[in-house]
C-alpha cells in the first residue's frame, strides 16, 4: 500500500541498505511504543475542511531566527547520515539548500563542518550534544563559528543512550560487529560499491578532527556511551550560551515547564521532541505534547518540533498544534539512502506540494494562517 513518498523511500533504503544500517535509523528504543505513536498520533489529527476561499495565491515562506525559508521546514541533525549514500551529508546539505531550507549537520556526522559548509551557498545549523569532554565541545563550536555556522541545535535529551535492542539484533553493537556489517554489505553491493568504497572515509568527521587520529565506525557506539554525560544541568549549558554568538535552539523538549525552563535560561528557540522515539519509550507523541508545551510558552520562544512527520500534511498538522517549523529526519535520510541528493529533493519537493494541497482545503493562504482554527472543535 502507497501511503506516502516516504512509505516507498523507505522500502527502497531497506531494500538497499545492510540491514545494521537500516535498523539504526529505522528503529526507536525498548519495545518501539512512541516509535509507533509519533506517527499514529499525528495522523489521527483531523483538519477543518472549508471551501470557497478563492486559494489561488498561496505562500509557503517563512522567516526564522532571521533566516528566510521557502517553507516551514529544515533537514533534522541525523548521526551517520554520511553512511546511508556517498558523503550523505553533503548530498542532504545540497538538496536543502536548493530548496532553500535549512540543513542541520549532527555532531556526529560522518562528513566533518567544514566540508559540508563549504559544499553549499547558506549557512548550515549544527547540533551538538553536552559531552563530558569539554575540549571537544569548545573545539566543535569554534570550527562551526569559522564555518558560518550561526544557529546551533542542542540536544538536551540524550544524557545517556537509549536503550535500542534492534541495534544488537542488526549488528550495529554488540559481539562480532565488524565481521556481521562486512557480511551484510557483501550482500548489498550497490550499497558496498557507492558508499564502503567510494564514499570514504568512514570515519565521524567532526570528531576525528579534533582527536587528531580517525575515529572509525566501529568506534562509534563505544565513544558515544563514554562521552554522555548523565550530571547535565542547566549550569551546564551557560557557558555555551555565553560563547555561542548566535542563536541557540534547545532540542528535546517534551514537558511545559521544561519549555518554561528554556525561556528563563534565554534560549532562542525550542524543539519539541522525543528524539524520533529513540531515548525513553512510553513517552508522549511529540503531537501530544506539543499543544501543552504551545499554550505555556508560545509567545516567549520559538517552537519546532520533530518525531513522526512524514508528509507535507504532517507539516501542516504540527503548525496547526502550535509550532512555528518543524525537523524532518527519517524521512529525508530513507529519500538519501535510496536516491541521495535526487531523492531528497524529490521528496522535499513532493512535501511543498502536499502543504500545497492541506493549505488549499483548509482555507489557509500563508504559515501565519496555520494554526488552531485549522483543527476540528475548534471555531474561526
Amino acid at each position: 500500500m502507497i501511503i506516502s513518498a516516504s512509505t516507498d523511500y523507505r522500502a527502497a533504503a531497506q531494500a538497499k541498505l545492510p540491514p545494521f544500517l537500516f535498523h539504526y535509523i529505522d528503529g526507536g528504543a525498548y519495545a518501539e511504543h512512541t516509535l509507533k505513536r509519533n506517527t499514529e498520533d499525528l495522523s489521527s489529527i483531523e483538519l477543518r475542511q472549508r471551501v470557497l476561499k478563492n486559494m489561488s495565491e498561496l505562500n509557503l515562506e517563512t522567516r526564522l531566527f532571521g533566516e528566510k525559508m521557502a517553507m516551514p521546514v529544515a533537514l533534522a541533525p541525523v548521526g551517520l547520515s554520511g553512511m546511508y549514500a556517498r558523503r550523505g551529508e553533503v548530498q542532504a546539505a545540497r538538496a536543502a539548500a536548493k530548496k532553500g531550507i535549512p540543513f542541520t549537520l549532527s555532531t556526529v556526522s560522518v562528513c566533518p563542518i567544514e566540508e559540508v559548509a563549504s559544499a553549499i551557498d547558506r549557512p548550515i545549523w549544527f547540533q551538538l550534544y553536552v559531552l563530558k569532554d569539554r575540549g571537544f565541545m569548545r573545539n566543535v563550536l569554534e570550527r562551526a563559528q569559522a564555518a558560518g555556522v550561526k544557529n546551533l541545535v542542542f540536544t538536551v535529551d540524550m544524557p545517556i543512550p537509549g536503550a535500542r535492542y534492534r541495534d544488537a539484533h542488526s549488528g550495529m553493537s554488540g559481539p562480532n560487529t565488524s565481521m556481521r556489517q562486512i557480511l551484510q554489505a557483501m550482500t548489498h553491493p550497490q550499497w558496498a560499491w557507492d558508499v564502503g568504497l567510494m564514499g570514504k572515509p568512514h570515519d565521524l568527521g567532526n570528531i576525528s578532527a579534533y582527536r587528531g587520529i580517525p575515529t572509525k565506525l566501529k568506534d562509534y557506539i563505544g565513544w558515544l556511551g563514554n562521552n554522555f554525560d548523565p550530571s547535565i544541568s542547566w549550569k551546564d549549558l551557560e557557558w555555551i550560551r555565553d560563547f555561542w554568538k548566535g542563536p541557540m535552539i534547545l532540542k528535546g523538549i517534551l514537558d511545559p515547564e521544561d519549555a518554561k525552563d528554556a525561556v528563563r535560561f534565554g534560549a532562542d528557540g525550542i524543539v519539541v521532541s522525543n528524539h524520533g522515539g529513540r531515548q525513553l519509550d512510553g513517552v508522549l507523541s511529540t503531537a501530544r505534547a506539543l499543544p501543552a508545551i504551545a499554550d505555556a510558552v508560545k509567545n516567549d520562544i520559538t517552537i519546532l518540533t520533530d518525531s513522526g512527520i512524514r508528509t507535507g500534511l504532517d507539516v501542516v498538522r504540527m503548525l496547526a498544534l502550535g509550532a512555528d517549523s518543524v525537523l524532518l529526519g527519517r524521512a529525508f535520510v530513507y529519500a538519501l539512502a535510496a536516491a541521495g541528493e535526487a531523492g531528497v529533493s524529490n521528496l522535499l519537493d513532493l512535501i511543498d506540494k502536499e502543504m500545497r494541497v492541506a493549505m488549499t482545503l483548509t482555507g489557509a493562504k500563508s504559515i501565519a494562517e496555520i494554526n488552531s482554527n485549522l483543527l476540528v472543535g475548534k471555531q474561526g
